[in-house]
């Protein structure tokens, strides 16, 4: 359809959604300078600072009493935000918010908060060089940067995006319960069990969670935030 023969309030809801994806683009392009900057100060000028130092030390603390048991558990915990389970998951969610409500705006915040997390980590570990901590790993490191933790903020991105939209949908309150918990919990699991098994820096968790959190809130406040035009219902 061409841009005359579109509705005026087609027009508006065009012209707004453009608008949102520009600003989602500046607030992804700002969050990835910050993080750039403060995995290059942790990577170089404050290699030898106090901060630093405790990181080292709580990893080093947590290899020395390693157990089987507990590496069993921390490796399932991981697994909550393996790329194949962000994958999986939020693919269904997908479809199920489509074909439940029959619009997109939902269905496209969970895309954009999952999608753009992971755009936004993988281009700050392409300009960030920091060594994995210093003692034997449990996992297989891929070959990016140790800052940000990458599942942590993953795990945000996904369970909480889910949180978001169960509250923001009113389902039954037992899912938005449980919707909650799994946000707060699952994040907490990941992010320990990857300091336990060796992968990362309290301070690399404290930088993924710094980009999920930021970005989640981008997110839900410029695509589930937006106002559709009276008249117009996105189809």
């Amino acid at each position: 359809m061409s841009q005359l023969a579109q509705k005026p309030e087609d027009r508006r809801q065009d012209t707004g959604w453009r608008a949102t994806a520009l600003w989602l683009l500046a607030a992804a392009v700002l969050l990835w300078l910050v993080l750039v900057l403060i995995g290059q100060l942790l990577g170089d000028q404050w290699s030898r600072s106090a901060l630093v130092r405790w990181d080292v030390s709580v990893d080093r603390e947590l290899a020395a009493n390693r157990s089987h048991p507990w590496n069993v558990v921390t490796s399932v915990c991981s697994f909550l935000a393996e790329t194949i389970t962000v994958i999986t998951i939020g693919l269904l969610a997908f479809v199920a918010l489509r074909l439940r409500l029959k619009r997109w705006r939902e269905p496209l915040f969970l895309a954009v908060a999952v999608i753009g997390e992971v755009t936004i980590f993988v281009s700050t570990t392409m300009l960030v060089d920091r060594d994995r901590p210093p003692v034997p790993r449990l996992d297989s490191a891929p070959p990016t940067s140790s800052f940000p933790s990458g599942h942590t903020a993953a795990s945000i991105a996904l369970y909480g995006g889910l949180a978001v939209l169960a509250w923001r949908l009113g389902a039954r309150v037992w899912l938005r319960n449980l919707a909650l918990a799994l946000a707060v919990l699952a994040p907490v699991l990941v992010a320990t069990s990857r300091l336990y098994r060796g992968m990362h820096y309290p301070s690399d968790v404290a930088g993924g969670l710094l980009l999920a959190c930021c970005w989640l809130a981008v997110t839900s406040a410029l695509v589930l935030g937006r106002r559709s035009s009276p008249h117009h219902r996105p189809a």
